[in-house]
């Protein structure tokens, strides 16, 4: 959540694109409907704190997870 440029008040992400690998662009709107400003914001890593040796994938959740169904 960023807080609105122009107010101050909550604004919300109302829809996003991935820019690069690094970098999502966000089209946020303030949430004070005495305001109501729409304002577009990049999200970026900038560092890593900590990074994983390695990665092991994991398979897949079976397909049949013999869960039961609830009948209301």
């Amino acid at each position: 959540m960023m807080n609105c440029p122009k107010c101050g008040h909550a604004a919300h992400t109302r829809s996003s694109f991935r820019v690069s690998d690094n970098t999502k662009e966000r089209y946020c709107q303030c949430q004070n409907i005495n305001c109501g400003t729409t304002f577009v914001t990049h999200e970026t890593v900038v560092r890593f704190i900590v990074t994983p040796g390695q990665v092991d994938h994991v398979p897949p959740h079976p397909l049949n997870s013999g869960q039961g169904h609830m009948n209301f």
